[in-house]
């Protein structure tokens, strides 16, 4: 245990010196160019963030595009076909190559993706063979992994290619599923903290609230991390007593699930943002409406964040 420890320790201040943390946020705002990835809840502003910045000349990066073109594009419009085989008139155009079928993901509208991955239970009701759906969990796992890895890359492009000194990452609210905050050599964690400065907006108890009435009304296909989804699934046909899959309400579960889903993101996140980053509120950032609110609030949040003490940059 003592050696477990010392090791973590050890690695924890590597991962220290190694992190995108700055002694001061005068420091920060002296960098000739920025690089921000923002970090959390669905529904907290990151994509607002985001947005505002890429129109002042940032560029932005979608990791959730990303995910939707570059390495789930294929499986989605895979699915797209099979639906389109099962009606006969579709069937003949697409066996003769008549009709093109393909994808229409853009940064507003990501539901190709969510549609893919689905949601487990009765295929009467919508749902999908849990098999499967774990099947295609692993796709998004792996696909988004890749996306995030491929941030440094984009970064480099952005200036080589297009001239853009700035850049910001709008991340997927499954980003703390995909990462071992406890791993001090966790690639995606090293990788992200390395190259951006790591910004989690944290959500509030009424946001939390809000957002499972709103998916309530409307459940919709999330990302589990592996573990956490199996043991999920087994409590969630326990606690209804339901012994076959096939029985499981998928809109059902997608709303139960959900509601596990913040109780264990929650702490993800913030161990993430205590590691290797910074935490803004949300309540702040409808208060943010140019660059210069947005650079202002990050270096007044780093001078007031304990991370600074340790900061070498």
């Amino acid at each position: 245990m003592g050696r477990e420890r010392r090791g973590v320790e050890d690695s924890d201040a590597l991962a220290e010196l190694s992190t995108m943390r700055f002694s001061s946020g005068q420091a920060f705002l002296d960098q000739p160019a920025h690089a921000v990835t923002f970090f959390g809840m669905s529904g907290v502003g990151k994509t607002t963030l985001a947005g505002l910045l890429q129109k002042q000349d940032w560029f932005q990066y979608s990791v959730d595009y990303r995910i939707g073109t570059r390495y789930m594009g294929e499986h989605i419009v895979d699915n797209f076909k099979r639906e389109a085989m099962k009606v006969p008139f579709l069937r003949q155009l697409l066996r003769s190559d008549s009709i093109y079928i393909r994808s229409n993901i853009s940064f507003e509208n990501l539901s190709p993706l969510s549609t893919y991955l689905g949601k487990p239970g009765n295929e009467a009701r919508g749902g999908i063979p849990y098999a499967e759906y774990c099947r295609r969990q692993a796709q998004h796992r792996q696909a988004e992994i890749s996306a995030l890895l491929d941030i440094p890359e984009f970064v480099e492009r952005a200036r080589e290619i297009y001239g853009y000194t700035h850049f910001v990452s709008d991340s997927g609210g499954s980003l703390c599923e995909v990462v071992d905050v406890n791993d001090p050599h966790d690639a995606v964690l090293q990788c992200l903290s390395q190259h951006t400065m790591l910004v989690y907006i944290r959500g509030t108890a009424d946001h939390a609230r809000m957002l499972v009435e709103r998916f309530r009304k409307h459940p919709k296909p999330m990302y589990y991390n592996p573990g956490f989804l199996d043991a999920k699934w087994r409590e969630y046909k326990t606690e209804r007593g339901i012994g076959d899959d096939a029985m499981v309400d998928p809109d059902d579960f997608a709303v139960w699930g959900f509601e596990q889903l913040l109780d264990h993101r929650t702490p993800l996140y913030e161990a993430i943002a205590e590691r290797y980053g910074y935490v803004i509120e949300m309540e702040d950032v409808p208060l943010l409406r140019t660059e210069a609110d947005v650079l202002a609030h990050l270096a007044r949040t780093i001078d007031a964040s304990p991370a600074r003490a340790t900061s070498s940059l």
